[in-house]
């Protein structure tokens, strides 16, 4: 891989919020790092980007780009791969939609989405836009498993300076409602393949007429690996929302739905289609019709639905009676009350791991179409890891908040390399065409897996390869033995997936005399006790899967410190290099309404100072490069001084917001390096600029509070003009010669 293609670390340029921040600090990475002779490159994995270099047929030259997210493939399976990885959109079709309409609006001559497409044309299309929905980004750059924990310097300043939390009361009627038969968890079945079982293989589905149609080829499958498959009901799905909506009304609570449209981009979004129909049931049955020729979506949510509606002759009525279907049902949880947007109108709007943490936190409460705080019914319809969430409310019933000045922490290490489980399923996931046996059939001929299944029941298959199962436990024994600490893998022996990987644990543990040192509990025995043990001010480290993975660290985290999106993420590669990511973005949305609205951008880039410092750290392991991890080390010493000194970004416009965090992080980031003593020749460099940073301070400062309180026009959300963001995000003229300008500082400055 060429070298200037490949510089030592690579910054994704991603999307929203975090983006907007990386056109503020990566100048400053970018300066720094090159004193080092540290070369920084950006590869873009944006949902624009992703676009257009998947429809390069009709654009010009000058709009043409490269396919990043493959190159990045490419890196990821290198020995020297130091990637730094911001949160990107896992993009639902609303989200997929509105980007190409942008794009459209700028000029570019990219195809229309196929709602139903029925052309070859039309259906390659739509084969292209499936690849850039949902999660499409992480299952390609996660080639290795996971290692995520708060940074001491983080936990230390969350306990000094704690986080609200709500009240939690012994009679709250906050609970989670979850299937007791006829989902993924119940229906699965699991195998672990022998060496003649292994090749390419295909799931059909055989139709009670003995006819075959074959719903995936070519599904290659090796030794050793854990091979699943589970389907869930339509039938059953339904009739539990329907009762949860009738048992909702009955408690006088809010109804709210939770799931992962974004990762599990098949199942979910058709799952959140049949809450939609279930509450707007009425509407259906009558008007059905109607809604089919104007190709009405549930899936895609009621918002897109209620404008899809407006084509129809009969808008007037449909709309009529929804607006009835709402007054019969309990009211929604809502994700913005003043905007009216319920849990229901968008299927990316209401992600289980940010939205029951948060719900959680807050003391079982969520707010009501009223305005007001209320208790929820939390449905989760697969029951697969719902008593985690059905513990933790159980828990806090019982014992009231956890405190954040005296609580433990609970690491992470996730099984997730190589398109580990459930998040690997995309490709074998089907909504069933029509009733039949869905069979994997093996290169041998033999049938793996098969299940019974009618018309519209969503079935699906994954797998997990041995080698990242191997590395798993692997990542698990250095963890605890660096720790010394609780260590559980989060693993239900009586689940037939885990009961395959507990075949591989064990041995593991055995040779590496380590038993002792770890437990196996189910995801609800490991909740209760995780919470016990952080409630004592004690460590524990969850041993988990993928979707566990995803789902704790969101949870602990935002209970912990307030946000998940401060949390150490390192990602060791297989292959022997290092991906560094930088925390959550669920809330980068809100972020860039704000900074349109009044030039504020609250985005706090804590995420990214920690990733840096690991990523130097690492190259100077790797490449033998002292200087980098002087950086790297200074990179801490400044992360310090943002929390000592409360130079974090504020939530109103009256207070400092990301601009200021950088420009502090720089001052610090510089005084570090010029009062160290293992680099003398950095010391020399940076002390005249840490005192330019601190002469002209209150200037910096000026330069970046002048602008604020006024609209600020990045030129778009999903794809913005890089010099109005720039002119945005990088206000002060002083500042900019500072970093740009290193090596002629005194003739710019004084």
């Amino acid at each position: 891989m060429p070298a200037e293609t490949h510089p030592d670390i690579i910054f994704t340029k991603v999307d929203e919020a975090p983006q907007l921040a990386s056109a503020s600090l990566l100048p400053i990475v970018k300066s720094f790092a090159a004193v080092a002779n540290v070369k920084v490159g950006v590869r873009d994995i944006s949902l624009a980007g992703r676009i257009i270099a998947a429809f390069p047929e009709n654009l010009t030259d000058a709009q043409h780009k490269n396919d990043d997210l493959a190159f990045l493939g490419e890196v990821v399976k290198t020995a020297d791969a130091n990637i730094i990885k911001l949160p990107n959109i896992s993009a639902s079709v609303p989200q997929l939609v509105a980007a190409l309409k942008e794009l459209h609006s700028q000029g570019y001559d990219i195809p229309k989405y196929q709602e139903n497409p029925l052309t070859k044309s039309e259906k390659d299309i739509r084969s292209r836009f499936d690849t850039l929905k949902g999660s499409a980004v992480n299952p390609v750059l996660r080639e290795g498993n996971s290692d995520r924990r708060a940074a001491t310097a983080v936990k230390n300043y969350s306990m000094a300076n704690p986080h609200t939390m709500g009240l939690w009361e012994a009679d709250s009627r906050t609970y989670v409602s979850t299937m007791s038969k006829d989902d993924f968890f119940t229906n699965e079945k699991s195998a672990t393949l022998r060496a003649n079982q292994a090749g390419i293989a295909h799931i059909e589905l055989l139709g009670k007429d003995s006819s075959v149609r074959v719903l995936k080829s070519d599904v290659e499958y090796h030794a050793g690996s854990v091979v699943d498959a589970t389907f869930m009901s339509a039938k059953a799905l339904s009739e539990f929302l329907s009762a949860q909506l009738t048992d909702t009304k009955k408690n006088g609570v809010l109804f709210s739905i939770h799931l992962k449209a974004t990762m599990m981009k098949v199942s979910d979004p058709i799952i959140f289609g049949h809450a939609v129909k279930a509450y707007l049931s009425n509407v259906f049955e009558k008007y059905g019709q109607e809604l089919a020729e104007v190709g009405a979506n549930a899936n895609s949510g009621m918002g897109a639905l209620i404008s899809t509606i407006k084509g129809s002759s009969k808008s007037s009525e449909i709309l009529a009676a929804i607006n009835e279907a709402t007054d019969a049902n309990p009211p929604l949880y809502m994700v913005n009350s003043d905007k009216g947007i319920t849990n229901l109108h968008v299927p990316s709007d209401v992600i289980i791991d940010a939205s029951l943490p948060a719900l959680i936190r807050a003391g079982g409460k969520a707010w009501g179409p009223d305005g007001n705080e209320s208790d929820t019914n939390c449905v989760i319809p697969d029951s697969s890891y719902a008593p985690v969430y059905d513990e933790s409310i159980k828990y806090f019933k019982e014992n009231g908040a956890l405190d954040p000045t005296k609580s433990g922490t609970v690491q992470n290490v996730g099984l997730m390399a190589q398109k580990a489980e459930e998040y690997g399923s995309h490709p074998t996931t089907f909504e069933i065409p029509a009733d039949g046996k869905v069979r994997i059939v093996l290169e041998n001929g033999e049938i793996l897996h098969e299940h019974n299944v009618e018309k519209g029941d969503i079935w699906r298959s994954a797998s997990t390869r041995q080698a990242p199962i191997n590395d798993w436990v692997q990542l698990a024994l250095e963890r605890q033995s660096n720790e010394n600490c609780q260590a559980i893998f989060w693993l239900d022996e009586t689940r037939p997936h885990d009961a395959e990987l507990i075949k591989y644990v064990k041995p593991i543990l055995e040779e590496a005399n380590a038993t002792d040192k770890f437990q196996i509990l189910n995801p609800r025995q490991a909740t209760r006790l995780s919470l016990e043990t952080i409630s004592k001010g004690e460590m524990s480290i969850a041993v988990t899967g993928n979707v566990l993975r995803d789902y704790l660290t969101d949870l602990f985290p935002i209970l912990e410190l307030g946000t998940s999106a401060k949390m150490l993420s390192i990602v060791k590669l297989m292959d022997g290099g290092g991906l560094f990511e930088t925390g959550a973005g669920g809330s980068a949305p809100k972020h860039v309404q704000q900074l349109m609205d009044e030039n504020h951008l609250r985005w706090d880039s804590l995420g990214e100072f920690c990733a840096l410092g690991e990523s130097l750290k690492y190259l100077a392991t790797v490449k033998n490069n002292k200087k980098a991890r002087v950086l790297g080390e200074a990179v801490d010493q400044a992360t310090q001084g943002i929390l000592d000194q409360n130079r974090s970004p504020g939530r109103k416009v009256s207070q400092p917001d990301n601009r200021t965090s950088h420009f502090y992080f720089a001052l610090y980031w510089a005084k570090a390096l010029a009062t160290q003593s293992d680099d003398l020749e950095l010391a020399g460099h940076f002390e005249p600029i840490a005192k330019a940073l601190s002469e002209n301070e209150n200037t910096i400062l000026e330069d970046f509070s002048s602008p604020k309180g006024k609209p600020a026009d990045t030129g778009g959300y999903f794809h913005n003009d890089d010099q109005k963001t720039e002119k945005i995000m990088r206000p002060s003229n002083v500042f900019n010669k500072i970093i740009k300008l290193f090596k002629f500082l005194f003739i710019q400055i004084h």
